[in-house]
């Protein structure tokens, strides 16, 4: 056989040679220095059989980085054996400790186990330390073919590989990696040995699992660990979780008393406090202030529709998984609201439309309901009852461009507004090979090459993601990089020729006939819920002003300064301004300390001089740290206040 090299040439090879073979045709040094290999673009390791004529490049201890997945891999097994061991010291015979599966994943890896006895947090440390020393051993990683019968005889003492083992095909042969006595089926790749693995990685923490992620399986141990190539980006890592917890939005919410979840309410049903309901009310305002100027309608809808409602746009058949329960009423069937755009497109239908009323914005923050599992909920970020700011729109093919231009400004403007500007563009297309998919392959055709030409004639960097879809329509979905580097997605744009064919709208043309109108879904915020719960570990509870729920604290030195307090508080409500008074026992510094706590933006100060002179000493919170002005005159403050607010800054 014959494979390329990066340069062109061609190698020579016995058949079925590995990139190891390659690596020792090239030269003795190259072979002990290589990790990996890639082959056509695909990483593969030193013991699999290349495909014939492959272009392949190898991957050397210079650059461990190019195979991350690879070695977090690696890693998982070191792990694996690791566990073993571990239970083996504590007593526990061999065949004690059963195993799920085990990925490599973003910044790290998991494995889920069954364990005759949990791990505790505190038990991470020594585990680690096992793993290390089975590097320390350089145990070769080994590749071979089994039989389907052979794995099974080989595992038949742990459910979980068995069942995967049942679902593999009877004639294509099975591959077990072993490293010393500990042997996992597995398909690799691997790095050749445990000792070429960095040892730039930790175990950070378990959790529960159900296995395959089905409620009725068992619940499993997952062990969590990060690893990188170099400690350098380690500890890079380890520093952004450190800030990571400390903006955790459910720790924020709770010290800022913006948000509960109340068990007796029900999980993922959050609860807005006061605070929280404030600062939801800002976004809502400044959302709807846009929406004005761009000609959109307000529309509300219930929150529970007939079933048919549902089936007739495919939401019903297409997110079976993640929809509430029907219920029964009067003989009919309704369900909980997964979605706004069918209740709109029934509001689009409500009269006749002619192409002189195209296009049609109708807006909604629409509350919906999807059922997710226990496990996936996470404060305001997964959670089962949502406000989407949704809003759809009906145009005519010839109008579809400009408004989805038009929503692409509104979005990027959104964005940008909350200091968002690290973005990059994600179009998902339909899977080819897909079987979700609703419309005509012209619908599709035409759908995608409109997001295509739109990104492209504003000069946008985009990738394309084939399957990443909704089931009626193409999207453009804006990924976000937060300021600790956590990417996260939240606005999106989609474009349907399908529903308005599902439900059979029209409007009158020019002509007198009827044409079939093109709808846009569009959310800039996503979903209220989520957008705030990411917005709160954003800013990290330091909310600019005009976000911020509480944004002034005036706080009197004395006792006997507390009407003047009060009387600049009342002005300064009086002209919209959020503005409290400290007029506790506590001193002036435990009132400075306690504002400070609660995040809260502009703190004044006012004693004997400040009173007299109708005036006012400042201290902010910004980026930069405290900023402190004394002797400011008030009607100049207040001035300055209300500018950044309308400014929204």
């Amino acid at each position: 056989m014959h494979v390329f090299l990066p340069d062109g040439k061609q190698l020579d090879l016995p058949e079925h040679a590995t990139a190891l073979d390659a690596a020792q045709a090239i030269g003795p040094r190259l072979a002990q220095d290589a990790l990996a290999a890639t082959a056509n673009g695909v990483l593969t390791d030193l013991m699999t059989p290349l495909p014939e004529g492959a272009q392949i490049s190898l991957i050397t201890k210079k650059n461990p980085g190019e195979a991350q997945s690879m070695f977090r891999h690696s890693l998982v097994h070191v792990l694996s054996q690791a566990v073993n061991e571990f239970y083996a010291a504590k007593g526990y015979p061999v065949g004690s400790v059963k195993r799920g599966v085990g990925p490599s994943i973003e910044n790290g890896f998991y494995q889920d186990f069954d364990l005759p006895e949990p791990l505790k947090e505190e038990d991470l440390p020594a585990l680690e330390g096992v793993m290390r020393d089975i590097i320390g051993r350089n145990l070769d990683f080994v590749r071979t073919e089994v039989s389907k019968a052979e794995a099974l005889r080989v595992f038949g003492h742990d459910p979980y590989k068995v069942e995967l083992i049942g679902e593999l095909p009877d004639d294509e042969p099975i591959t077990f990696y072993t490293q010393g006595d500990y042997v996992d089926l597995c398909r690799g790749p691997h790095f050749p040995r445990t000792g070429a693995l960095p040892q730039a990685f930790k175990l950070t923490s378990t959790s529960g699992a159900y296995w395959r992620g089905s409620e009725k399986n068992p619940i499993l141990q997952r062990v969590y660990g990060v690893a990188f190539a170099s400690q350098k980006e380690l500890d890079a890592y380890l520093e952004r979780l450190e800030e990571a917890k400390k903006r955790d939005h459910r720790k924020l919410g709770r010290e800022l008393e913006l948000f509960t979840i109340d068990p007796l309410v029900g999980k993922g049903l959050p609860l807005w406090l006061p605070n929280g309901t404030t600062l939801r009310e800002e976004l809502t305002r400044f959302l709807r202030e846009q929406q004005f100027q761009r000609g959109y309608q307000g529309v509300i809808t219930p929150n529970i529709g007939n079933l048919e409602l549902y089936k007739t746009s495919g939401h019903y058949q297409n997110y079976s998984d993640s929809n509430f329960s029907p219920i029964t009423v009067d003989d009919e069937q309704y369900m909980l609201k997964p979605m706004n755009c069918p209740h709109h497109v029934r509001i689009y239908a409500s009269k006749p439309r002619s192409y002189r009323d195209l296009p049609v914005r109708l807006a909604e923050f629409g509350t919906v309901y999807r059922y997710e599992q226990s496990g996936e909920l996470n404060g305001l970020t997964r959670v089962r009852g949502f406000t989407q700011d949704d809003a759809h729109i009906f145009c005519r093919p010839d109008q579809l461009k400009k408004e989805f231009l038009d929503v692409l400004d509104l979005t990027v403007l959104v964005l940008s507004t909350f200091g968002m500007n690290d973005v990059r563009f994600r179009v998902g297309t339909r899977d080819p090979e897909g079987s979700k998919y609703v419309g005509s392959d012209e619908n599709w055709t035409a759908a995608e090459d409109q997001i295509i030409q739109a990104v492209e004639e504003v000069g946008l960097p985009y990738s394309i993601e084939p399957g990443d879809a909704a089931f009626y329509g193409p999207k453009l979905d804006f990924v976000v990089r937060d300021v600790i580097g956590r990417e996260w997605q939240l606005g999106t744009i989609q474009v349907d020729y399908n529903l308005p064919e599902r439900f059979d709208i029209t409007y009158t043309g020019e002509d007198g006939a009827d044409h079939r109108p093109v709808m846009i879904h569009r959310a800039p915020f996503g979903s209220l819920e989520r957008f705030v719960g990411i917005l709160i570990e954003h800013y990290g509870g330091d909310f600019p002003l005009w976000l911020a729920p509480r944004q002034i604290a005036i706080i009197p030195i004395a006792d006997r300064h507390n009407d003047y307090a009060e009387e600049l508080r009342t002005e300064l409500h009086t002209a919209g301004l959020r503005a409290e008074v400290d007029d506790s026992s506590n001193r002036m510094n435990a009132k400075v300390r306690s504002a400070e706590l609660s995040k809260v933006p502009v703190m004044l100060i006012v004693g004997d001089k400040e009173q007299e002179d109708r005036a006012v000493s400042v201290r902010e919170r910004t980026p930069e740290g405290h900023k402190e002005r004394k002797g400011v005159a008030f009607s100049d403050l207040k001035t300055e206040l209300l500018e950044r607010y309308h400014a929204r800054q």
